[in-house]
């Protein structure tokens, strides 16, 4: 579904994204871990069109989308839910979750509003109060609701459990391993690598802008060198 190759990306001068290939299977939830500044969350700007890219290609279902406004790339099927959740504080709940499907008709987004509602029980019974107000738990799954808004069939998440207490983690991840059963492609990045492993299908290592490893959580967790090294653990 997503097949990244060569990818090189930068803020300003200096490079942060080194040659990066990485491909995403339809069905699969893949991973990126590995430590702060290692690159990640630049990936997903870097697909979203959000930051300069100075080479590489980004094909997505078959199209090459490397040079897709940003504005566009919901329409065609990705949502991006960023770090820090980035929601409207000012505005309410469900004026959030009705932007995300700002690109599609008012009588489709009904519908979906009452899914979403659905996933994230909290969402409705809060839907008048303003967004600001909410956990960081509830804003995080405001973040994916509005993302799910959109209709994507491809899910972007970055570090969806920073922040958050254990319990809530624990609730956001159940969500999103339900939405995946659904049928959802996901990309996520994660510093937390016990989750990582837990729920993704495969994962990549990055650090320092380059990927160390890809492989099973399974394989993953066999690795002394690369769990160690790079990751700062030892086996999981």
């Amino acid at each position: 579904m997503l097949n990244i190759s060569n990818l090189k990306l930068s803020y300003g001068a200096g490079n942060v994204v080194h040659g990066v290939d990485l491909h995403v299977e339809k069905g699969e939830i893949v991973a990126i871990i590995g430590s702060n500044g290692a690159g990640k969350s630049t990936i997903l700007k870097g697909i979203s069109n959000l930051i300069p890219r100075k080479e590489g290609k980004i094909m997505f279902a078959g199209k090459d989308i490397s040079k897709v406004a940003p504005e566009k790339i919901s329409e065609i099927g990705i949502s991006h839910v960023p770090e820090g959740r980035r929601i409207f504080n000012e505005m309410t709940v469900e004026e959030n979750l009705l932007l995300g499907g700002y690109h599609r008709s008012r009588n489709v987004i009904k519908e979906d509003l009452e899914r979403i509602y659905g996933l994230f029980a909290i969402l409705k019974e809060r839907k008048k109060q303003r967004a600001g107000n909410l956990s960081g738990g509830e804003q995080q799954m405001l973040a994916i609701g509005r993302a799910l808004m959109a209709k994507p069939s491809f899910l972007m998440l970055d570090e969806p459990s920073l922040g958050l207490a254990p319990l809530m983690i624990k609730s956001v991840f159940e969500l999103v391993d339900q939405i995946h059963q659904e049928g959802m492609t996901i990309l996520l990045i994660e510093q937390n690598v016990k989750l990582a492993m837990k729920y993704a299908d495969r994962i990549y290592v990055l650090q320092s802008g380059k990927l160390v490893y890809e492989g099973t959580p399974a394989e993953l967790a066999a690795e002394d060198e690369i769990m160690h090294v790079y990751l700062g653990a030892r086996r999981v």
